[in-house]
């Protein structure tokens, strides 16, 4: 695996929140870029990577190229405390710039404003019982296929540990299936497939 020589792991500064955004935004479609595909370029991040900083930026690393932030992770130690704190300190904010739909969601947009005001439609607490963290991770293209997502990752698993964690989970799109190549190549294993019921795979992976 190349190396990535001058690309420094992390923690997170205040100044880092939009290129989060921007990366967030350009790796949000199964991987690919997401630019153009919501009205409003925010609000897949506001949902994926701004209440992560906001709420535990302890647990946000970022991938430094030495001019900017080309990848990042994010998540949280405790799944049910997370999306108890995001609704009640992160949601409010944004309700007039994202409000709920009145209806069953038809597009893009309404899907992830529909997600964003039940979030705790992604925590399957079956899974949080035994694996309570988890995490996103994304990397900007030049920065896939050297070694930072790995860098990342033990970096994040550091930090669980640290607070005694003993698991960590994801969601992801069966569709990207580079990134779950990398998954299993760090040891997560399928906790929950995908259903009729819900598009995502859980994976997890014990500390």
């Amino acid at each position: 695996m190349p190396a990535a020589p001058g690309v420094l792991i992390r923690p997170y500064r205040a100044a880092d929140r939009a290129a989060l955004y921007d990366i967030c935004l350009r790796t949000g479609l199964a991987g690919g870029d997401a630019s153009g595909h919501y009205e409003d370029p925010d609000l897949l991040p506001s949902l994926f990577a701004g209440p992560y900083a906001a709420l535990d930026p302890e647990l946000v690393f970022v991938a430094d190229s030495g001019e900017r932030p080309i990848g990042y992770i994010v998540g949280t130690a405790d799944s049910v405390a997370y999306y108890e704190a995001f609704r009640r300190h992160w949601l409010p904010a944004l309700t007039g710039r994202f409000p709920e739909p009145s209806g069953p969601p038809r597009t893009p947009d309404e899907e992830m404003r529909s997600l964003l005001h039940h979030p705790e439609r992604m925590l399957v607490p079956e899974i949080a019982e035994r694996y309570p963290a988890h995490l996103h991770i994304d990397l900007l293209p030049e920065g896939q296929g050297r070694g930072l997502g790995t860098r990342l990752m033990h970096t994040f698993w550091g930090a669980l540990r640290e607070r005694g964690v003993p698991g960590v989970h994801l969601g992801m799109s069966p569709e990207n299936t580079r990134a779950r190549l990398f998954y299993d190549r760090l040891g997560f294993t399928e906790l929950l497939p995908v259903s009729e019921d819900s598009p995502t795979v859980y994976l997890g992976r014990l500390l």
